[in-house]
């Protein structure tokens, strides 16, 4: 018996087969984000390279510290005080590639960081393949005597952790990797030429992104580097069409918009738009807040202070609004170079899974409902369920009184209320023409579901 066209068009659909797309962005910018990142919402970035041995930087006066830690590894004339330290604390003559052998990794088990990163109730990992320094955390063909396994650690950090984060975890593996680097001698003489030639593209950045996305086959690559040259210089589509139609990943590979000047918050799988992204109010696209733990660093920072860090109450507040107005925060973390996941970090990783185990209904798989904030109530932010009508308030400040009014929302007689990790529902009342009245239980301390933000389920609300 014949097949309807019509059904062999929907089977290619599913198989991910019928729809080529094209090496332009009016092309590329069609392709439906796969589900599982809008699903994931909380991840890991990993800032961990050669960069990790001296693991030196000032606070956040410094005028321009939001990058500055990298310019004062690269830079050191435009920070002097790195110049001193380094004139201090190392031999006379150092310089930054003197660092690579001190890069040793050796307390690096990456069984022990998947189990930390599990704990943390993250779904989606982002490790540094490459920095802008140009060190590869792989054995990289085209990056001879400047990667992990011919100097330093002398091993496959990317290839190791990968096996371990989909041996022993659910979590999804993404890795960065930056499109330029500062002081290769193929780049320059390309900027020199004004990106009229592609002699770096075509020898070092497009083999090394080739080689990736072959040999680990992650689930998201995050682009970085890009904002020196148009995308034409980097070849982005002519990747990204491969990737999407060709590749071993092309029916769940996710990728961010830093793929050349001008296409940051314009394409690309979802928008990152800058570091530390953060609108506040709902958007419509997907976007990612890529923020640090460490205020000022993205890499290790060996003289960080306790107050360097955020708080597990300032974390989960970030994690609730973004999530709240659409979009995933990735919380990236330094290890140091001997391969440690340090206890600040790892304490701070194991509460946001301490209260994800607890909230994470209200987190995972939800989407924006119609409002974000409460109107009344700034210290609430709401999410919903994308499988039914159930909305949560995320509630950053535990009531003075016997009593929390939300404002936005408006009761049914059916509508039931309870506190995630709290058993049985709560007494509520309505108020007209909108709002609700929470009447909340006398909860002994050791009763509490959780230390720090609270979610309250409201089911059967008028739509």
């Amino acid at each position: 018996m014949a097949v309807p066209v019509v059904l062999l068009l929907c089977c290619g659909l599913a198989f991910g087969q019928a729809v080529r797309y094209e090496p332009n962005w009016a092309s590329l910018d069609q392709r439906p984000l796969p589900d599982w990142y809008d699903d994931v919402k909380f991840g890991i970035f990993l800032h961990w390279g050669v960069f990790s041995v001296p693991g030196y930087g000032y606070p956040p006066s410094f005028p321009g510290a939001c990058e500055a830690w990298f310019w004062w590894l690269w830079k050191g004339a435009f920070v002097p005080q790195y110049e001193e330290f380094v004139a201090d604390n190392y031999p006379s003559g150092f310089s930054y590639a003197d660092f690579a052998p001190l890069f040793r990794a050796e307390f690096f088990d990456p069984a022990e960081w998947a189990e930390i990163f599990q704990a943390s109730g993250a779904r989606y990992l982002i490790l540094t393949s490459k920095h802008h320094e140009g060190f590869t955390n792989w054995p990289s063909k085209v990056s001879w005597n400047w990667n992990s396994m011919d100097v330093g650690p002398q091993r496959d950090l990317v290839g190791e952790l990968a096996a371990a984060i989909r041996s022993k975890t659910d979590i999804h593996f993404g890795l960065y990797h930056s499109l330029f680097e500062w002081f290769h001698p193929l780049y320059l003489q390309d900027k020199a030429n004004n990106f009229t030639t592609q002699e770096f593209i075509a020898r070092k950045t497009m083999p090394e992104l080739y080689d990736l996305v072959k040999t680990y086959k992650p689930d998201l690559i995050w682009s970085d580097g890009e904002w020196e040259a148009y995308d034409t210089y980097w070849n982005s589509t002519e990747f990204i069409a491969w990737l999407y139609n060709d590749s071993p990943v092309r029916d769940y590979v996710v990728i961010n918009d830093r793929w050349g000047i001008g296409d940051r918050c314009k394409h690309g799988g979802y928008y990152t738009c800058d570091d530390r992204y953060n609108p506040g109010v709902l958007q419509n696209y997907k976007w990612e807040n890529a923020m640090t733990l460490e205020k000022d660093a993205w890499g290790y920072r060996r003289n960080a202070v306790l107050d360097d860090y955020l708080t597990i109450e300032e974390l989960v507040a970030l994690l609730a609004q973004t999530v709240s107005t659409g979009g995933n925060m990735v919380l990236n973390v330094g290890p140091t170079a001997d391969g440690r996941i340090t206890p600040l970090f790892e304490e701070r990783l194991r509460q946001m899974g301490k209260w994800l185990e607890v909230n994470g209904e209200g987190i995972y798989k939800t989407k924006p409902w119609k409002f974000q904030n409460d109107t009344v109530n700034p210290d609430v932010w709401y999410t919903t369920s994308k499988v039914n009508s159930s909305v949560y308030a995320i509630l950053l400040k535990w009531p003075n009184t016997d009593t929390l009014y939300l404002d936005a929302v408006t009761a049914t007689s059916s509508t039931v209320v309870t506190l995630l990790g709290y058993p049985g529902h709560l007494s509520w009342t309505p108020i007209n023409p909108r709002g609700l009245s929470i009447m909340i239980p006398p909860i002994p301390i050791n009763k509490m579901p959780c230390e720090w933000g609270w979610v309250f389920k409201l089911e059967n609300l008028e739509p």
